[in-house]
C-alpha cells in the first residue's frame, strides 16, 4: 500500500492545513468560558451579628410572616398587603424591646413574593429575623 502527500511532480500542495487553526480555536473558546463570569442574582439581607457575651433578650412578642403558595402573606395568621406590613413593622421598632421575626415562605411559593417581602423587611430596618423551616431542606444538599 502506499500513501500519497502530494503530486510528485514538485508543485506546492493547494491545501490549506486546518489543524493548527483548530486546535488554536480551541484554546480560544476554553478561555472564553473559563474568563465569563458566573451569572448569580442574591437577595442582600442584613442580618444581626451573633454576640455571645450577651444572652439574647427575652421577648415578650415573636411576630411571624408566613407566605403561602398562593401568595398569601400572612402577619400573625392574619392576611396583609404590603403596605399594612410595613405598619406592622414600624409599630414593631417602636416598642422598647423590639421583638422577634419569625419569616416562614411556604417551599411552594413564588420567589417574587418572598423577595418582595424581604425588601419590604430589609426596608423597615428590622434587627431581629429567624428564617423558620429550613430544616426541611436539610438532606437535600
Amino acid at each position: 500500500m502506499a500513501m500519497s502527500g502530494g503530486k510528485d511532480d514538485g508543485s506546492p500542495m493547494m491545501e490549506i492545513n486546518t489543524t493548527p487553526l483548530i486546535d488554536v480555536m480551541l484554546v480560544l473558546l476554553i478561555m472564553f468560558i473559563i474568563t465569563i463570569p458566573i451569572q448569580s442574582h442574591a437577595v442582600k439581607v442584613d442580618l444581626p451579628v451573633n454576640q455571645p457575651n450577651q444572652p439574647p433578650p427575652v421577648d415578650a412578642q415573636k411576630n411571624k410572616i408566613y407566605i403561602d403558595p398562593q401568595g398569601v402573606v400572612t402577619w400573625n395568621s392574619v392576611p396583609v398587603d404590603d403596605g399594612t406590613l410595613a405598619q406592622f413593622l414600624e409599630q414593631t421598632k417602636k416598642m422598647p424591646i423590639e421583638p422577634e421575626l419569625h419569616f416562614q415562605p411556604d417551599p411552594a411559593a413564588r420567589y417574587e413574593v418572598v423577595d418582595r417581602i424581604l425588601a419590604v423587611i430589609k426596608r423597615s430596618g428590622i434587627t431581629k429575623l429567624g428564617f423558620i423551616g429550613n430544616e426541611q431542606y436539610r438532606n437535600d444538599f
